[in-house]
């Protein structure tokens, strides 16, 4: 199992997860319905260029959403256009972009280079 924590603090982001594969993604569609989650619950993928971890939106814990408002965009949910806007609910640090709006996919992108992945035994 992995853990992502906090590179800043060293703070719980996540849930144990175990690599797996994302969903392909889905197709725009302006019908006001989330997305099914890119990943399943308890799992994570690498996303093509390894500068994001891809997560269940469910699946971080230790975060928290932007202070600065302006991050926060969307009209059904988040729709990550703006820069981060979940932080370490610990120090504030940015980690990650939470994508949950009606013409988005369903995921939290964790940024590579402010977590890091400790591996457990399962």
């Amino acid at each position: 199992m992995t853990v992502f924590t906090c590179t800043n603090c060293e703070h719980r982001l996540t849930n144990d997860l175990r690599e797996a594969q994302a969903a392909p993604p889905g197709d725009v569609l302006f019908d006001h319905r989330i997305a099914d989650p890119a990943v399943a619950q308890g799992t994570y993928a690498i996303n093509h260029d390894a500068t994001r971890f891809i997560l269940h939106p469910d699946d971080v814990p230790g975060t928290a959403l932007h202070p600065d408002s302006g991050r926060s965009v969307g009209c059904c949910g988040l729709d990550g256009q703006d820069g981060p806007n979940l932080v370490c609910s610990r120090c504030g640090t940015d980690v990650a972009t939470k994508q949950s709006d009606c013409w988005t996919d369903n995921l939290i992108a964790l940024i590579a280079v402010t977590v890091v992945g400790s591996t457990e035994p399962a």
